[in-house]
């Protein structure tokens, strides 16, 4: 596979890893157990939305990048997002606790992992072994947004750009 970009279809067999949110996992320092989640399947009857970052927990990341997908969660849902995931290299239980230090303990964004960034890499999308900085749009399975960062700040992937798209 290469670079997604508008009008192609969301490629088959795409799954992350997540802990899924929960009452006894709402605490940062709890642990759950990891699904997966077949973005594929997933897409295929929703609008969605995949945040790409290369860390959790980074100053780009967290004080630039995802902040903006927290405060216009609202603007994201009534333009029809129905999933909104924030993807990283790091492991799901790493990408579970950044959600709930952001205060996250439901699934109105999901963190997860693209797992050692194989859908990353699929689409040539990576910064040596992490994951780049990209935003995807799949709208019932096609792509309509897909864009990577061409340096390090947040531009086309950020939560402005993605709402023009949607």
């Amino acid at each position: 596979m290469s670079a997604l970009k508008a009008g192609d279809d969301f490629p088959a067999d795409v799954n992350f890893l997540y802990v899924k949110p929960t009452p006894e996992t709402s605490d940062v320092l709890a642990c759950g157990i990891p699904s997966p989640y077949n973005a594929s399947a997933e897409f295929k009857d929703k609008k969605a939305v995949i945040v790409s970052v290369p860390g959790a927990f980074t100053p780009t990341c967290q004080n630039t990048h995802i902040t903006g997908y927290l405060s216009k969660l609202g603007e994201l849902k009534a333009k029809g997002a129905d999933v909104i995931i924030v993807i990283a290299f790091n492991d799901p239980f790493v990408m579970a606790a950044w959600g709930k230090a952001n205060g996250i303990k439901d699934e109105s964004i999901l963190f997860a992992t693209d797992n050692e960034a194989a859908f990353s890499q699929s689409l040539g999308w990576t910064l040596g072994p992490r994951t780049a900085r990209y935003a995807i749009v799949v709208d019932h399975g096609k792509v309509v947004y897909a864009e990577k960062e061409p340096g390090r700040d947040v531009g086309v992937s950020g939560v402005d750009a993605v709402l023009s798209k949607l």
